[in-house]
């Protein structure tokens, strides 16, 4: 009888200590799952705030590209200029404002840097997580130090003086002060015609390969923009 009583206390005891295993390990499980859901959520948010941000790089970039191409048509706007060709005179005032403009690369980091608070392995793609860092890391401080930095990119301390000082004399002023065209054709001696268009071939080449990085970079945050949206909720 005693051992009949000790048998069915042992199958009591052993089914209570399977009830509070099974109920260990549920609530570790819901608790897993809650973890997992909170970080997917914020996962989500600093994803949709990069995302963000990159349209407004969008922009900046954009801009900046088409910027640069009106400095490839001012290259080609004074080549003609100093090669006595014909040109739309009245077109001076634009093509000397973007001649030897140089531009700045704003970038919008928060989204990023909020990723960078949190541990970049938040992000669980492999892939995303490696082009968003590629973005940030390596194209958006190539582009700032070809535009900010690299003293080959500085225009207008490099030629706008001397250039300038072959067309000043030419250009015609309206009452209040505004370029309104230039006279032509320029006093420039061959030497000096010469230095001048190797002024504008430098530019030119300069912008052309800014242009060249722009694209590329375009290209990355375009497909990093679709990346996000196929894993995010907008």
């Amino acid at each position: 009888m005693e051992k009949n009583k000790t048998g069915k206390y042992l199958k009591y005891a052993i089914g209570e200590i399977v009830l509070v295993v099974i109920g260990i390990l549920i609530a570790l499980s819901i608790n897993n799952w809650n973890e997992e859901r909170k970080e997917n959520n914020i996962e989500n948010k600093i994803l949709v705030e990069i995302s963000k941000g990159l349209k407004q790089d969008l922009i900046d970039i954009k801009t900046n590209m088409s910027a640069h191409r009106a400095g490839l048509k001012a290259c080609e706007y004074y080549y003609d200029i100093f090669t006595n060709k014909q040109v739309q005179t009245d077109s001076i005032n634009y093509y000397y404002s973007y001649l030897t403009r140089g531009y700045i690369s704003i970038q919008n980091r928060s989204g990023y840097e909020s990723l960078k608070s949190r541990g970049l392995e938040l992000i669980k793609h492999d892939s995303l997580r490696n082009d968003i860092i590629n973005l940030y890391e390596q194209d958006y401080p190539f582009i700032m130090k070809l535009e900010e930095q690299d003293p080959e990119g500085n225009f207008y301390d490099n030629y706008f003086k001397e250039i300038n000082n072959h067309i000043s004399p030419n250009l015609i002023f309206n009452n209040y002060g505004e370029m309104e065209s230039i006279e032509l054709p320029l006093n420039v001696s061959e030497t000096e015609q010469k230095k001048i268009l190797s002024y504008l071939w430098k530019i030119k080449n300069d912008r052309t390969f800014i242009l060249s990085i722009y694209f590329q970079v375009l290209e990355n945050l375009l497909q990093l923009q679709l990346k996000i949206e196929r894993v995010t909720t907008l």
